[in-house]
């Protein structure tokens, strides 16, 4: 049940509608009540809907209670269609056409994707280096997705040598990725028919492929296998890990000599590391796990660069031999513990270090050069961005590509050179339409939460909007698994901020927006932290009469979506809407059930409920467990029938306990998409109907729709 999102936001088909005038519909549908005890060593608790839970999707009064939802939400909101199709074109009108990425280089070509007009999914190109320099179409994800609306296009990995292409693919919406090869000589296209795949990386010797495995019931990461595809054998066994804390994954060093299997978990890492390029070398371990420790390894072709927070709960980077590794007091320190200073990821050069780092919440770059010892920062003008590593396969490249954006800026791609300090922009991520960011105003704000701690805050609105209190607030977070959303440009917020809106994006801890601290306050016997400072934030930017009051809306998804359950228990008085995306809600049933996928593996986030002090503490914010008779704010919520983060029937449960005892008229809908997992449709456009249907109930509630 990993709920971090691979976008911030999930978003599922519903609409929206004025609620006073909406045609006449159906009374909301009420579920059964059907007595239930959910029995723990810890205690014992009445779940009256627990029968909502269908393992097999197919029972016939779970489904049609679904598809009374549905329509009933569809009922509601037939109003809006044509302020939902508007949203659409107005979105869709600011994403060009056709568009190709950024070129990298690796090895003797240069790789890069298209988007060709009208398609959902981009295509894999290529280009020699060498004549005759022809563009080559390596994989095409439209081909692949057909008419199916469940694909899901996962990783790809092309073979130090360029000959063979590897990707992912699930067309269920579980995540149960099957492994699919292709010869980029002979174009032909290969099944392997192994699935349930997770991640996957080519061997140094360009021949076997290194993948790991979910394991069937939990979706955990558990084994890791060696295929030789020509070979005619099947694929070979060469980790399994039992700790039910761990996932595993599988990658290839910079250096393109060694492949890795990681070991993670909340509170430990372990490194497996294999020359594979060398006849009967095995896998053996980088470093033995060891509570508390935390390390990621990198071979630059001499020597093994480490990020570790061993006496260094920030992080610093350390350089150990190629052999003796395993020895720490062989490991001399190259980027020191900052008390400040978060460090995110780092990409070893020949004669370079590239750093991604955190300072007050931001995220920046630093280089250190080797030779001289000395480091810079790599500056900007704006006052508010996000600067990460980009795309650098090559480690003997004299510059560093890397991938800038902000509340006001479109992505862009650039090359830094360490030793001229020039950089070039090779890329930027164009919007139609006429946008020109100088009619946004991007700030950080800093708000001081009811125990002391200042919780950052990233504000942009249009310059036309005033900030005297009379302008609506969309307000989002995650702040879970230390996972930071960090301040991004996104072409769909413009159809609010220019309505009106103030968008800002709290940084709340369970993040790791200030550091690791911040994550370790937020997490376990501290996530009430994470509820009270997003309440804060809001109460905040009202006192300073920053928004409207009366139309500030939350919105959250998966994790963050949790976080919504939680203020709409709390401090349902301070929103007028709160938007629920595949919202984890029902904590402490999930995590008593070892069945669910991936609950053992996040005792280390939430707790083990069968301990009671955390099956006390977990009841105390549970969404679904806090549900009680007072008014709620008016709500949207989503649920993926095929969500294997987060099971359907959690929201629906919830939901169906709303009804119950909630004592206001304000509506609560919700959507079930029948087709969908976790993240919701797939593709560029799709995607975009979803957006809009979101944006219509905001701005139904704001009183904007017309």
């Amino acid at each position: 049940m990993t709920r971090i999102l691979s976008a911030v936001f999930l978003l599922v088909q519903v609409t929206a509608c004025g609620w006073q005038d909406a045609p006449e519909q159906a009374d909301p549908p009420l579920a059964k009540r059907v007595a239930h005890i959910v029995k723990a060593s810890a205690g014992e608790r009445f779940d009256p809907y627990y029968w909502l839970r269908d393992d097999s999707r197919s029972a016939p009064d779970t489904m049609a209670y679904l598809q009374a939802e549905n329509d009933y939400t569809h009922a509601a909101m037939t109003r809006l269609q044509p302020l939902v199709a508007a949203l659409v074109e107005e979105m869709k009108s600011r994403i060009p056409a056709e568009q190709d990425s950024e070129f990298h280089r690796d090895g003797g070509y240069l790789y890069w994707t298209r988007y060709v007009a009208e398609a959902e999914f981009p295509v894999l190109m290529r280009r020699a280096l060498r004549e005759p320099a022809i563009d080559e179409v390596l994989l095409d994800g439209n081909a692949l997705a057909g008419n199916g609306s469940s694909f899901q296009p996962g990783s790809t990995d092309i073979s130090p040598d360029g000959r063979h292409l590897a990707w992912l693919q699930d067309q269920t919406g579980w995540r149960q990725y099957r492994i699919l090869l292709r010869d980029l000589e002979s174009g032909r296209i290969r099944d392997t028919g192994i699935s349930g795949a997770s991640s996957i990386s080519w061997a140094a010797d360009g021949r076997s492929l290194f993948y790991a495995e979910n394991h069937p019931l939990s979706l955990r990461s558990w084994r890791v296998w060696r295929y030789w595809p020509d070979s005619g054998r099947g694929p070979e066994l060469v980790h399994e890990e039992n700790d039910e804390a761990f996932f595993t994954s599988v990658g290839r060093t910079r250096s393109d000599r060694y492949n890795y299997v990681y070991l993670d978990s909340t509170e430990a890492t372990e490194m497996r590391v294999i020359d594979s390029a060398r006849e009967g070398a095995e896998l053996v371990v980088f470093l033995p796990r060891q509570r508390g420790h935390q390390y990621a390894a990198d071979h630059d072709g001499h020597d093994w660069i480490i990020r570790s927070n061993w006496d260094a709960p920030n992080f610093r980077i350390l350089r150990a031999p190629e052999t003796g590794h395993e020895d720490r007091d062989r490991w001399a320190e190259l980027v020191p513990h900052r008390e400040q200073v978060f460090i995110e990821e780092f990409d070893p050069f020949e004669n370079f270090l590239a750093l991604g780092e955190r300072h007050q919440g931001m995220r920046r770059l630093r280089l250190l050069d080797y030779r001289s010892g000395q480091s810079r920062l790599v500056e900007f003008d704006e006052p508010l961005y996000t600067a990460q590593l980009g795309h650098n396969p090559e480690s003997d490249s004299s510059v560093l590509q890397f991938a800038y954006t902000s509340l006001t800026t479109p992505r862009e791609i650039w090359e830094f050179d360490p030793e001229s300090g020039q950089r070039r922009r090779i890329e930027r991520l164009e919007v139609p339409g006429g946008f020109d960011p100088d009619d946004l105003v991007t700030s950080r704000l800093w708000v001081e939460a009811r125990d002391g701690a200042r919780i950052p805050v990233s504000v942009v609105h249009h310059k036309d909007t005033p900030l005297d209190g009379s302008a609506p607030l969309y307000q989002s977070a995650y702040g879970s698994y230390g996972l930071t959303i960090d301040p991004a440009f996104s072409s769909e917020h413009l159809s609010l901020l220019e309505r009106g809106f103030v968008f800002a994006l709290a940084h709340v801890r369970g993040s790791q927006a200030m550091g690791r601290e911040w994550y370790e306050q937020g997490r376990l016997l501290n996530k009430i932290n994470t509820f009270n400072d997003f309440v804060d934030v809001t109460r905040a930017l009202v006192a300073q009469h920053l928004v409207d009051g009366d139309r500030v809306f939350a919105v959250g998804a998966s994790a963050g979506g949790l976080l919504m359950g939680a203020i709409a228990n709390m401090a349902p008085q301070d929103y007028a809407g709160i938007i629920a995306h595949v919202p984890f809600v029902d904590v402490v049933t999930t995590m008593l059930d070892e069945s669910i996928p991936l609950t053992t593996n996040e005792f280390h986030e939430w707790g083990n409920p069968k301990q009671p002090q955390y099956y006390d503490y977990m009841l105390s914010y549970s969404p679904y467990d806090n549900v009680r008779a007072q008014r709620y704010p008016a709500m949207l919520v989503t649920a993926g029938l095929w969500d294997s983060q987060v099971p359907y029937w959690e929201p629906v449960k919830w939901v169906a306990r709303l009804r119950h005892l909630k004592t206001d008229t304000n509506p609560l809908l919700l959507r079930v998409n029948m087709e969908a997992g976790h993240g919701g449709l797939p593709g560029r456009f799709r995607r975009l109907e979803q957006t809009a249907l979101e944006y219509a109930f905001i701005l139904d509630r704001a009183g904007l729709a017309d």
